[in-house]
C-alpha cells in the first residue's frame, strides 16, 4: 500500500486547503528530502495566496505549496554524483532544464525551456514532510546552520545577496533599504555583514521598524513619509546614500529611493510588482546614477552565500518571529499577509 503524506495546496482566496499526496521515490538523480523547515515568501502571499495572478504553465498548478524548503535527505535515487542520505540540503526552487545558457551560467530563475518547473509553483514544494528533488537543485547546508538559516537563504537570502553583489557593498557606503519586510530586513543584515557603514531603513509598519530596530539592523529607522528624502539627506552629511534597496515594491518608496541616492550612486529594485514613476533627466541622468533589478539569484552564488553567512556568524533564522507547524498552516499565511511579522516559518519535528 502506498504510503501518503497531507501537504499544503493554496486555492488562491486566502485560504489554506489540505490534500493527500503519495510519498514519492527518488528516480534517477533525485533525491528524497524530510522536510525540516520551510518558511513563506511575500511572492507567495502576492501571487498565490490572495490570488493566483500567474496563467499557464508559468501559474501556480494546484502542487504542494512553498519554495523555501531545507531538510535531509533520507532516501537517494540512482545515478548520484555528489549528494548522499543523510546529507543536510537546501532546495534552489527553480528546477531548469540543465542544458540552456541560463541554466549553465546558474540562474535557473531564468530558464524558459518547457522543463522549468519551479518548487511550490509548478512541482511539489515544502509544505509537506517529504519533499522529492534533484541533485542538481541542491545546496549543501553547513552544520554550523540551522534548518531555518537554510530555508531563509532558499530565497529571500539568496536573492537579496545576488542584488548586493551586483551593485557591491563595502565599507564606504551607507545603504538605505525601503521596505523592511523579511527580504528588507535580509538586506538591513547582509549589507551589514558586508561592511556597510551606516544603515537606514523606512517602512509604513510600526512592527517592522520595530524588529528592525530590535534587531539592531539600522542605525536609524524612518516612518515612511513626504519628507523621507529630506530626512536621509540630513542623515548623510546632506549628500545621499551610496546604494539604495527597495523590497516594497512601492511607488512612492521606490522614489524614495532613487531620489535619496547621491550622485554616482546605485540603486537596487528587488521587490516583485507595483510600479514607479521619476523624472529620468532629474532623478536618474543628471547626477550619473545607475538603477539595477536583480531576480533570484544563481546556484553559484547560493552555494556562496552560505559559505559567508558561516564565516560572518550571523544567522537568517534571526529574522524569524514566529513558527507553526503544518496543521497550523492556515494561521502562518495569514500572519505572513498581514505584514505584521518578521518571517513565518513552518517547521517540522
Amino acid at each position: 500500500m502506498t504510503k501518503t503524506m497531507k501537504g499544503v495546496v493554496l486555492p488562491g482566496n486566502s485560504t489554506v486547503d489540505y490534500k493527500e499526496f503519495p510519498i514519492p521515490e527518488p528516480g534517477h538523480g533525485e533525491v528524497l528530502i524530510q522536510t525540516k523547515a520551510s518558511t513563506i515568501c511575500g511572492s507567495d502571499i502576492r501571487a498565490i495566496y490572495r490570488e493566483h495572478l500567474g496563467k499557464g504553465p508559468e501559474g501556480y498548478q494546484g502542487v504542494i505549496a512553498g519554495h523555501e524548503p531545507s531538510g535531509q535527505i533520507v532516501a537517494e535515487g540512482p545515478g548520484l554524483r555528489r549528494f548522499k542520505k543523510g546529507d543536510r540540503v537546501i532546495v534552489y526552487h527553480i528546477s531548469g532544464c540543465g542544458v540552456c545558457n541560463d541554466c549553465r551560467r546558474g540562474y535557473m530563475i531564468s530558464c524558459t525551456s518547457r522543463y522549468r518547473a519551479a518548487y511550490g509553483w509548478q512541482r511539489n514544494g515544502g509544505m509537506a514532510p517529504y519533499i522529492l528533488a534533484e541533485e542538481k537543485d541542491l545546496v549543501l547546508l553547513p552544520d554550523e546552520l540551522s534548518y531555518l538559516d537554510g530555508a531563509q537563504v532558499a530565497c529571500g537570502f539568496g536573492t537579496v545577496y545576488e542584488g548586493l553583489d551586483r551593485v557591491g557593498i563595502s565599507g564606504n557606503d551607507a545603504v538605505l533599504v525601503t521596505g523592511l519586510g523579511p527580504v528588507g530586513l535580509a538586506a538591513l543584515m547582509l549589507a551589514k555583514a558586508m561592511g556597510a557603514n551606516k544603515l537606514i531603513g523606512i517602512d509604513v509598519i510600526d512592527e517592522r521598524l520595530a524588529l528592525a530596530r530590535e534587531l539592531g539592523l539600522v542605525d536609524h529607522v524612518l516612518k515612511a513619509a513626504p519628507d523621507n528624502v529630506a530626512e536621509v539627506f540630513a542623515l548623510t552629511g546632506g549628500k545621499g546614500v551610496e546604494k539604495a534597496v527597495d523590497a516594497s515594491a512601492n511607488d512612492s518608496a521606490r522614489l524614495t529611493a532613487i531620489q535619496a541616492t547621491r550622485k554616482w550612486g546605485k540603486i537596487l529594485f528587488i521587490g516583485e510588482g507595483g510600479t514607479v514613476n521619476f523624472q529620468p533627466s532629474r532623478d536618474i541622468i543628471h547626477d550619473q546614477k545607475t538603477i539595477y533589478g536583480s531576480w533570484v539569484t544563481s546556484i553559484w552564488l547560493m552555494e556562496d552565500l552560505v559559505d559567508r553567512i558561516v564565516r560572518w556568524g550571523i544567522h537568517p533564522e534571526a529574522l524569524v518571529t514566529h513558527r507553526f507547524t503544518l496543521d497550523q498552516a492556515g494561521e502562518a499565511y495569514s500572519l505572513m499577509a498581514s505584514g505584521k511579522s518578521g518571517k513565518v516559518a513552518v517547521v517540522f519535528d
